[in-house]
């Protein structure tokens, strides 16, 4: 991503990620033509544009990413309040680190703040410090984060966790560029970039009255949005790649394929957990893998079986029943563990006693491999 955008600033046009696709080759070469020769209808990527395809876990080639990461080149050309949003594990903290990495001030602090991490009168202090004496235990001066970021980017995480009062010492930074530290008199001025990021949204919030509408809307001067990884999934190949070479360096391992019907499994998966499940994913089973190439074997169960479901789906839609579609998991995943109840447990994330309704209600057999199972012993009287 490093030699793109500098590419980029250099003036390139566009950019082409290997292994090369000759009609994206096609297409790049004739835009730059268009715009040779004038034609109203070329468009010239700004050399602002932060048009690279990776940096950490940023990968994708797809229509959907390159929009992204316009806006991100974007944002990184301004000093304006950036909001992220997106599912938990789409990468919102590294999309605010390359906002930061490609903007004025690359080389000054990058101050990650967790707003959900620590109760409200912790946080206020964290974020904006307090001088000596302000509160019982406050022994010396604490110098806040915003401080911390002087010169450089604070990124807000989980900002639609905020209380109402912080809510308001933050707006007054936006506003003012100044924040006053707890038991302090005066401000203390502050030219740290705002980033803030959330999973939530903010305009439901501002909805229900937990989260300040003036407070919204500064922070939303630039909107990016990530796309949950089942809307592209034409990434998938590439970013399968790039995470299996950062954790094969990290690991000391020498796991560099996938077979094909891995790649059919993690399309056909749904990927709740978003980048961040593929990548334990693939952690679990470069570190489990006997030989060079991972197999089916090494995914987590039901990420195998829902294509095999998918196959075996009636022709008559009404026959295929809810209750069935339950049975047939349930009864995968227990064969998938050999009939062990606890990593079943985990897998359906269900608890012991209701699996073992699972199993009597839909009538299955349990091996006698299994019938002596540690659970199997266990009284009908933890149910509930």
């Amino acid at each position: 991503m490093e030699s793109t955008i500098q590419a980029m600033q250099r003036g390139a046009d566009d950019y082409i990620q290997k292994p090369i696709d000759l009609d994206e080759l096609d297409t790049a070469a004739a835009k730059a033509l268009r715009y040779a020769r004038g034609d109203a209808q070329g468009v010239r990527v700004a050399a602002t544009e932060y048009a690279g395809t990776n940096r950490g876990n940023m990968i994708g080639r797809s229509r959907i990413m390159k929009e992204v990461f316009k806006t991100i080149g974007l944002a990184a050309a301004s000093s304006a309040t950036v909001l992220i949003t997106g599912e938990s594990g789409t990468g919102k903290e590294l999309v605010a680190r390359a906002i930061h990495w490609a903007g004025p001030n690359p080389s000054g602090p990058f101050v990650p703040v967790n707003c959900a991490a620590l109760v409200e009168t912790l946080l206020e202090s964290d974020m904006f410090g307090h001088v000596k004496g302000a509160f019982t235990g406050a022994v010396e001066r604490h110098a806040g984060k915003f401080a911390l970021a002087s010169g450089g980017t604070i990124f807000l995480d989980e900002v639609s966790k905020l209380s109402h009062g912080i809510q308001a010492k933050l707006l007054r930074v936006l506003q003012e560029k100044e924040f006053v530290p707890l038991g302090a008199k005066q401000p203390q001025a502050t030219d740290a970039r705002v980033i803030a990021a959330t999973n939530a949204s903010l305009a439901d919030c501002v909805a229900d009255g937990s989260f300040r509408e003036d407070l919204y809307y500064r922070l939303q001067i630039i909107n990016i949005h990530l796309p949950p990884l089942r809307d592209r999934k034409d990434d998938i190949p590439d970013l399968v790649q790039a995470l299996l070479a950062r954790i094969n360096r990290e690991m000391r391992r020498h796991v560099w394929r996938v077979e094909p019907e891995v790649l059919r499994c993690f399309e056909t998966y749904d990927w709740p957990g978003n980048v961040r499940e593929l990548e334990n994913v693939l952690m679990k089973a470069v570190a489990l893998c006997p030989v060079d190439v991972i197999t089916c074997d090494l995914l987590p169960a039901q990420m195998c079986a829902a294509p095999e479901l998918l196959r075996q789906r009636p022709k008559s839609e009404a026959d295929w029943r809810l209750s069935e579609v339950e049975k047939t998991h349930v009864l995968r995943v227990l064969e998938a563990t050999g009939w062990h109840r606890g990593r079943a447990c985990d897998i359906l994330g269900v608890s012991r006693p209701r699996l073992r309704r699972l199993i009597r209600q839909y009538s299955l057999v349990v091996p006698a491999s299994a019938a002596e199972d540690v659970d199997a012993k266990e009284g009908d009287a933890q149910e509930s």
